[in-house]
């Protein structure tokens, strides 16, 4: 039988964020696999990425919509339509346009998330920001007929979370297959500790967007001048945050896994507020022996063991999330359960069940997957 080759396609790299570590470990199961995307900036994602066959579609040479990807959400569908992806096996890391990617292969689609800024405006796209919110009005029902259609075109669905199988059922009517995305920050790598900082402080790693709700974290700790928060991430609003937070803030910005490593190792909890589709920074915590206080929604509720490894908030509020700082002093934490809880997202699970999806799905087009 003939080898199958495999193609990886992704929305956009260009950040920093739990889908591209999914492509990372996507690629390493997939070893020479090429990868597919609209837009590509070295520089504003993971470096791992540069030692991978890139593929950026045409619409990458704009350099204004690869900067602010945001700006091409009217260019995206058509772009990924066109794209002819030549492979016999085609793997989408999708949260809205990869699995709409033109090909004649069989596709497997593993789903973030049904599109965000098409069926939960509401909760992701800012009150103030008229002008998206009317992008979408008039372009919505177009990219959802759009959207349906490049999910249908899949031969096999998974999802990162419950709640994720439970948004494709509902918005598509697909019944898909739920496989938890890995850490892809491993505890065994180089540390590099933080200038200014000492053990003891709580952790938020998240991107500075509105649907993170680190702004609320940031103003639970302004009523909680006995504890400290260190936020670490980018986006359009760290400008606001670093100019609004209390003395007991620091805002950390992009830094380097080593220095991730040290954070993780040397905070006292992990605050996570977001309305996560996964909820990926729970488990990292929990690989290093570290509890998360989180928001009880969406993939957190897959990540977190209320009151094992971890304590739920019930709104992205601060009062909520300094309830929660206080009640997390008044416990004790095992780090054994936590590590134990973090060794059921490891990567080697991830990466056998793909395998195993996409071996199947190369059988039925009566062909062989190369194993690495």
């Amino acid at each position: 039988m003939t080898t199958a080759r495999v193609a990886i396609v992704h929305d956009y790299l260009t950040q920093f964020g739990g889908a591209e570590r999914v492509v990372l470990a996507l690629a390493r199961a997939f070893p020479g696999a090429p990868v597919h995307t609209a837009f590509y900036e070295p520089d504003a994602t993971f470096p791992e990425l540069a030692e991978l066959d890139i593929r950026p579609l045409p619409i990458n040479r704009v350099t204004p919509l690869r900067r602010r990807h945001r700006l091409a959400l009217p260019f995206l569908a058509p772009s990924f339509s066109r794209a002819q992806i030549d492979a016999d096996i085609v793997v989408c890391s999708s949260s809205g346009w990869a699995h709409g990617a033109r090909t004649n292969a069989r596709k497997v689609v593993y789903c973030h998330n049904p599109a965000h800024w098409l069926y939960l405006a509401d909760d992701y796209v800012a009150p103030d920001a008229r002008l998206t919110r009317a992008v979408l009005g008039a372009l919505g029902p177009p990219l959802r007929r759009w959207d349906r259609r490049a999910a249908a075109s899949a031969a096999r669905y998974l999802v990162n979370s419950s709640v994720i199988r439970q948004r494709v059922r509902d918005t598509y009517g697909i019944e898909a297959e739920v496989l938890h995305p890995p850490p892809a920050l491993s505890i065994d790598g180089e540390t590099r500790p933080v200038a200014g900082l000492t053990p003891g402080f709580a952790l938020c790693v998240s991107r500075l967007v509105e649907y993170k709700n680190v702004r609320a974290a940031v103003d639970a700790f302004a009523v909680r001048p006995d504890a400290r928060l260190v936020v670490v991430g980018e986006g359009p609003q760290r400008v606001e945050i670093e100019r609004t937070a209390p003395p007991n803030v620091r805002v950390l910005g992009t830094i380097t896994d080593p220095e991730l490593r040290w954070l993780y190792r040397e905070c006292a909890t992990l605050v996570a507020p977001a309305y996560e589709d996964f909820g990926l920074t729970p488990v990292e915590a929990a690989a290093f022996g570290k509890p998360t206080l989180a928001l009880r929604y969406g993939g957190y509720l897959d990540t977190v063991r209320d009151g094992t490894t971890g304590l739920y908030f019930e709104t992205p509020t601060p009062d909520a999330i300094a309830d929660a700082i206080t009640r997390f002093a008044a416990r004790d934490w095992d780090a054994n359960v936590l590590r134990a809880h973090a060794d059921a997202f490891a990567e080697h699970r991830f990466a056998t069940r793909m395998q195993t999806v996409v071996a199947e799905e190369a059988e039925r087009a009566g062909l062989i997957l190369a194993r690495s």
